[in-house]
């Protein structure tokens, strides 16, 4: 950082070249004030992060109840959205019909007020979900939103076994997966 000396190291990816930072601002966990995201605090944090060299900020549909992208839109004026890589998630669970795909995009684009989401995921992604998904031409309408410039990048996020993982990787040519290790 500026003041401390502490220099943000950066993974390149191989696929489309994004230098992005060992760390990312999770926006999952934002501080609360009332049960409310506290904007003032929550601002001040990712300001602050990005100010340091944190390039990727991760947020989903259902964070902070619906929230967090909506917060996100509100902050990142003034260069900042420039600064960010933005990852965001489908709400896979809430895709009963290939309608609901565009129909969730659409909301998360203008909750986040940007004309593109950088990296776009299926949210926890399951061989039950994924199969579902294919059925109502999951691959066909991310590719498509990439085309129409609306995601840059197709992935998902995991949170199931090995077996499972190999599975769903294997099926696709995958630009970026969001694995939950602890």
């Amino acid at each position: 950082s500026k003041s401390t000396g502490v220099h943000m190291q950066y993974r390149k990816i191989g696929k489309n070249d994004d230098e992005i930072s060992a760390l990312g601002y999770g926006a999952m966990r934002l501080p609360t004030k009332n049960g409310m995201i506290d904007k003032e605090k929550a601002a001040e944090q990712i300001y602050y992060a990005i100010d340091h060299g944190v390039n990727i900020i991760d947020t989903a549909y259902p964070y902070h109840g619906g929230a967090s992208e909506s917060f996100l839109g509100e902050i990142l004026k003034d260069g900042y959205r420039e600064k960010v890589k933005l990852c965001t998630k489908m709400p896979s669970w809430s895709v009963k019909k290939s309608e609901d795909m565009k129909k969730y995009l659409e909301i998360q684009l203008k909750k986040l007020q940007t004309d593109c989401i950088d990296y776009y995921l299926i949210h926890n992604m399951t061989i039950a979900s994924f199969e579902k998904l294919k059925e109502l031409g999951v691959i066909e309408f991310l590719e498509d939103a990439r085309i129409k410039g609306k995601i840059n990048n197709i992935g998902f996020s995991f949170h199931s076994n090995l077996d499972s993982f190999k599975e769903i990787v294997d099926s696709y040519n995958w630009d970026v997966c969001l694995i939950q290790y602890n």
